[in-house]
């Protein structure tokens, strides 16, 4: 096998922690990687929405992943929290996560389809799963994280 069809059959991932839990996105989908920044709450913003940040002079809307995949908002913030910063459907957002843990590369068969018991709402968001080592990772989908109706109100926040 050529290096170029090794690098093609590959793929590369963010690994991050959530709630006790492993997910991944296809690091393609993560602009950066940053500290929490000040975070204002906005008052009306969906029932996800952490508030708004400024990143470097742009007004960006701070998600809390574990809210939005429907997980236990617990702790908070650590000193290993970050945020990753994505484009989804059009619209640049800080998806807040406990920890990042590492870039890891896999091949692209090694990406099985989400369990047939994941359904409704929270399937339309997971890629797939990713066995690594003796972990599951749960692999999303930063494009599909969030309804159009969502993205045009997370759109109106990055305005002010």
């Amino acid at each position: 096998m050529s290096f170029l069809q090794r690098a093609v059959s590959e793929i590369q991932l963010v690994v991050f922690r959530l709630k006790g839990q492993t997910y991944a996105l296809d690091i393609r989908q993560v602009l950066e990687i940053t500290r929490p920044a000040t975070v204002v709450a906005v008052p009306g913003a969906p029932w996800f929405v952490e508030g708004i940040t400024n990143l470097r002079g742009q007004v960006i809307p701070v998600i809390s992943l574990a809210r939005r995949l429907g997980l236990e908002d617990g702790s908070g913030e650590s000193a290993a929290s970050r945020a990753l910063i994505v484009e989804a459907g059009g619209v640049r957002a800080g998806l807040l996560v406990d920890e990042v843990a590492e870039v890891l590369r896999v091949s692209q068969d090694s990406v099985k389809p989400p369990p047939s018991l994941v359904v409704g709402a929270e399937a339309a968001y997971l890629q797939g799963v990713v066995l690594a080592g003796e972990e599951l990772v749960i692999l999303l989908d930063a494009a599909r994280i969030f309804r159009p109706e969502e993205v045009e109100v997370l759109k109106d926040l990055a305005q002010g």
